[in-house]
């Protein structure tokens, strides 16, 4: 079966509302590959004003989320506000939430739970750190990530899997297509003995780390890369390219 393939932008906490109204504009107006799936990850703050600039060719998500509906959470917003603004996915579990914020994978877990069961779509994110590599359990960590994920999905069709070697992530440097490609096919190997050959074979797994222009032709070409996670990039016009880049 083919895997639509799938681009998300992560404009993290960057951009107001002159320079993402300028960004709107650029990708309203671009021509763009249609059998590709694109979602704007925007600041919460600007979730409204975005879904209502945006073309609804294009998706949007919230960069992050809470695990219960509403109540005494300060500064957390929740799935049914990300909803009443129009939005329809949301990232969960991105390193910058796991190490900077200290998210464990418990917590991703029940996010990612209390989202699907709220309608939303989720990109979930895995990935190393360089240590972790060098030291050879690069497989060891990202499945224990994905298992915590898994644990709390029951419909895969609103799930994406987004690696991400947090080694790779705005450091310029990028895993080379062979890298990817290997922790890909190895995530397609682990959900088909520990979820199902049908999940395997249709859920997307992206790849996120340094995506840019000069570098996604070759990483789209692999045959398990469902498509990027993008991170400064997708701040500029050189985002069409990498949305682009199987066509």
């Amino acid at each position: 079966m083919t895997r639509k393939f799938f681009v998300g932008g992560n404009w993290k906490m960057n951009g107001d509302k002159k320079s993402l109204g300028e960004l709107i504009q650029t990708m309203n107006g671009a021509k763009v590959d249609p059998n590709v799936e694109v979602v704007c990850g925007a600041p919460s703050i600007y979730l409204d004003f975005v879904r209502s600039k945006l073309d609804p060719k294009f998706g949007v998500a919230a960069q992050n989320c809470y695990k219960v509906p509403k109540g005494a959470f300060t500064g957390e917003i929740s799935p049914a506000m990300i909803k009443d603004c129009g939005v329809n996915w949301v990232i969960l579990g991105h390193s910058e939430r796991r190490h900077v914020f200290g998210e464990s994978d418990e917590l991703i877990g029940q996010k990612t739970a209390h989202a699907l069961e709220n309608g939303l779509g989720v990109i979930a994110c895995i990935g190393e750190k360089l240590d972790e590599r060098e030291g050879g359990i690069t497989e060891k960590v990202v499945f224990a990530q994905t298992k915590v994920i898994a644990d709390n999905v029951k419909d895969w069709s609103k799930v994406v899997l987004a690696y991400e070697p947090v080694w790779a992530i705005g450091t310029g440097k990028t895993a080379s297509p062979q890298q990817a490609q290997e922790v890909h096919d190895k995530l397609r190997e682990w959900l088909k003995t520990n979820v199902s050959e049908a999940v395997a074979n249709s859920v997307r797994i992206i790849y996120g780390g340094s995506v840019t222009g000069a570098t996604c032709k070759e990483l789209a070409s692999q045959k398990d890369v469902d498509g990027f996670l993008v991170g400064g990039a997708s701040l500029k016009p050189e985002f069409i390219e990498i949305i682009n880049a199987k066509a």
